[in-house]
C-alpha cells in the first residue's frame, strides 16, 4: 500500500511498525509511546477534560495475520477517539477475537468506557512488547477528518487477560501536547 493510502482500516497491516527500541522516536513523544500503564490514566493526569467517543464497533473477519495468530476467523474492531478539553488527542483501535470476547464479556460491552479503565484493574493482565510507527502525513483517520495532520506517531501492543489475547493500537494526534 502506498503511504498516502493508509486508512484506519489498514493500520494493522501498515509495514512501518517497529519495536520501540529500534525506532528513532522524537523525545517529545517518547513518554507517551513507551508508557507501560494505562494511557487513559496518563491522559487524565496530563490535562483536564478527558472524554472518550466511541466511533465504531463492529464484528468482522479478522485480518489474516490476526486470524492465524488467534486461530479464530472473526472478532471485534473497536475505534475510539480520546480528547482533552475538547481537542482530539488519541485515535485508538482495538482488535478482539471472538474467543476473547466470549471469555471476557465486559470487553464486548464497554461502550464509551475506556478499555484501559477496565483492563488495567485486572490482576492477570500482561502486556507484550510495544511496537511504534511513524505514520505518513495524510493518514485517513475518522478522528482527523477536519484536521490537516502531519506525520503521526502510534504504538501498539498485544495484551493478554486471563490467557485471552487482544491488540490495541493508539495513534497520537497533533496539537494537544505541550512542547
Amino acid at each position: 500500500m502506498s503511504l498516502m493510502s493508509v486508512t484506519s482500516e489498514d493500520l494493522f497491516g501498515y509495514a512501518g511498525w517497529r519495536l520501540l527500541e529500534m525506532a528513532a522516536c522524537p523525545p517529545l513523544w517518547l513518554p507517551w509511546l513507551s508508557g507501560q500503564g494505562s494511557l487513559t490514566r496518563q491522559l487524565k493526569a496530563y490535562k483536564p477534560g478527558f472524554a472518550l467517543q466511541l466511533l465504531q464497533q463492529q464484528q468482522l473477519q479478522l485480518p489474516a495475520q490476526l486470524a492465524e495468530r488467534w486461530q479464530c476467523q472473526y472478532g471485534l474492531r473497536r475505534e475510539v477517539l480520546m480528547s482533552l478539553n475538547g481537542q482530539a488527542a488519541v485515535f485508538a483501535q482495538s482488535w478482539l477475537p471472538t474467543t476473547t470476547l466470549n471469555a471476557l464479556q465486559p470487553l464486548a460491552t464497554l461502550g464509551e468506557q475506556p478499555l484501559g479503565e477496565y483492563i488495567f484493574t485486572q490482576p492477570q493482565l500482561s502486556r507484550g512488547v510495544i511496537e511504534v510507527a511513524c505514520l505518513p502525513q495524510g493518514l485517513d483517520l475518522p478522528a482527523a477528518q477536519d484536521v490537516a495532520q502531519a506525520e503521526l506517531w502510534g504504538r501498539r501492543s498485544y495484551f493478554s487477560l486471563q490467557q485471552h489475547e487482544f491488540l490495541v493500537q493508539e495513534i497520537f494526534l497533533t496539537g494537544w501536547l505541550d512542547p
